[in-house]
């Protein structure tokens, strides 16, 4: 199956959930891999492509890889999601129902550790080099293979912004600017009827998608993962904020992932995905109920009814906005910058408004998240507006 390149062959997948900025960093890795003299293959649904796959010249694998050219790219380029497809999958922890059929003779353990496949398949193919684009999560097996000798470059993708050691993340912008959007557009029918707007955001660990908005003025109080709240003071805030109001209405970003005090994390489904992750899901609805009981509490008696919207998916779809059309036009030439010269076990990022890269291994060695004490009021229940010298675009940002 090896395709003789110039220099080689260079692999490129996208793994876990999509966001608008995966196809600028495909095309952007394929047009100066191309014009550098190496061929660029695309792995498709992330890891699940070089799992599946079967090495037999005679089988038909275009379902899991093809060559990309500029015609491919080019037209993707300025879309949001991937083009290649995604998905969850990790190959050191592969179910047993979720191992390939011509595997099962072999790999028939509860959960089994798929990646002397995936290295002989690598080889099969030809690659020499891999950029996987991905968060935590999909790039935590990427490291796995810099470990077992894969000459890797990493891109950072999760609109929650949480990946470790760099301030930019692909995705990040155009979910803050969808939720800014969104809060834009609902407060008119929280105005209208006088209510509380309570939005779920995604943020399963790390606050950062709930706290910029907020910070922005989308809304008046925010919750996030690294802090567990009172409900009561929440109530409170929110009714004092809707008094002051002229529109009579106030509004709150509610992380997936927030938790009350006492309380865990709310969750759609017990079933966990192959990084052992439940489905979040939920917590926006249970604010809101709280919220419409406790309010009397604070209100003269009177209950005060939520609108409650679940953003989702529609923070993540559609175009990316200018900075994700951007930051990964520069993060895919950093890669290929790195790859030309023999230098791999990287992860490129964004620094203090500076493109740098880093040890691959970043993403294991720790967890990026909100610093509540620097940035966010506990007591107030929403950033902290003070301080902003020097700090990075995006104010809160990896501290490593």
């Amino acid at each position: 199956m090896a395709i003789n390149g110039k220099k080689g062959i260079i692999g490129i997948l996208t793994g876990g959930g999509d966001v608008p900025g995966l196809n600028p960093a495909i095309r952007s890795v394929t047009f100066r891999a191309l014009r550098e003299g190496y061929q660029v293959m695309g792995i498709r649904r992330g890891w699940a492509g070089l799992v599946d796959m079967i090495r037999d010249k005679d089988v038909d694998n275009s379902d899991h890889c093809r060559l990309l050219n500029e015609e491919i790219v080019n037209r993707a380029g300025r879309t949001g999601g991937t083009f290649l497809h995604s998905s969850r999958t990790n190959p050191s922890r592969v179910r047993r129902e979720n191992v390939p059929a011509h595997l099962r003779d072999k790999y028939n353990e509860e959960v089994n550790d798929l990646t002397p496949e995936v290295l002989k398949n690598l080889e099969w193919l030809g690659i020499e080099y891999l950029i996987p684009i991905g968060g935590d999560d999909t790039l935590s097996y990427g490291v796995r293979l810099f470990q077992e000798g894969v000459k890797v470059v990493a891109i950072p993708k999760t609109m929650d912004n949480d990946v470790p050691g760099t301030d930019y993340c692909i995705g990040f912008s155009t979910c803050v600017t969808r939720t800014i959007e969104a809060a834009n557009s609902l407060r008119t029918s929280a105005g209208s009827h006088e209510r509380f707007l309570v939005m779920e955001v995604f943020g399963r660990y790390a606050g950062f998608t709930a706290m910029l908005p907020t910070m922005a003025g989308a809304a008046h109080r925010c919750v996030i993962p690294e802090y567990k709240f009172n409900m009561d003071r929440l109530t409170e805030l929110l009714v004092a904020d809707r008094n002051k109001n002229p529109s009579r209405y106030s509004v709150v970003l509610v992380s997936e992932g927030a938790m009350f005090e006492g309380g865990e994390m709310t969750f759609q489904e017990e079933t966990t995905d192959a990084f052992g992750h439940k489905k979040l899901g939920g917590i926006g609805e249970v604010v809101a109920a709280q919220l419409k009981e406790l309010s009397p509490k604070y209100n003269g008696g009177k209950p005060i009814e939520c609108i409650t919207q679940r953003l989702g998916y529609i923070v993540r779809g559609g175009d990316p906005d200018a900075i994700d059309s951007i930051v990964p036009m520069a993060y895919g030439n950093l890669a290929l910058d790195l790859l030309i010269h023999n230098v791999h076990g990287r992860l490129v990022v964004l620094k203090n408004g500076r493109y740098d890269n880093i040890p691959i291994t970043a993403v294991t060695a720790t967890k990026k998240v909100v610093n509540v004490k620097e940035h966010y009021n506990t007591d107030r229940l929403r950033p902290y507006y003070k301080s902003f010298e020097m700090k990075p675009l995006f104010i809160m940002t990896s501290e490593m």
